[in-house]
């Protein structure tokens, strides 16, 4: 588990051909976070497993995601196959503030963390 942090900036979208595939699932969330943010369907879809990934991937063009905000973290870690990371990410919408709180799962499968899914908090 860790303490609540607040980082806009992780394994992001542009930083994957450099690093490899994300070695964690918070790794992972952070980098679906910066894919999110640059509008990144291809990466978004890629880390998605295959059971619960959608056919296409349609993104709000309005919204501008800010930050991202780990509030918890249970396994997910280079030893374990299932990992669940909570997550605050703040956005803009025609000048409003939103918040998405979601709680999400992933598994490990050939080495390789996938997103699962999530439950929205409210």
């Amino acid at each position: 588990m860790h303490a609540a942090t607040d980082d806009t900036m992780g394994n992001g979208a542009s930083d994957r051909a450099s690093t490899g595939w994300p070695g964690t699932a918070e790794e992972l969330m952070r980098s679906r976070f910066e894919a999110f943010r640059a509008g990144d369907r291809e990466w978004l879809l890629a880390s998605w497993h295959p059971s619960t990934r959608p056919a296409t991937l349609e993104l709000d063009n309005r919204l501008r995601w800010r930050g991202l905000q780990i509030v918890d973290v249970v396994d997910g870690g280079p030893d374990n196959d299932t990992g669940v990371v909570e997550f605050r990410a703040t956005y803009m919408v025609d000048g409003e503030r939103g918040t998405q709180h979601e709680r999400s799962r992933f598994v490990r499968e050939g080495g390789r963390w996938l997103y699962l899914d999530g439950d929205v908090r409210e």
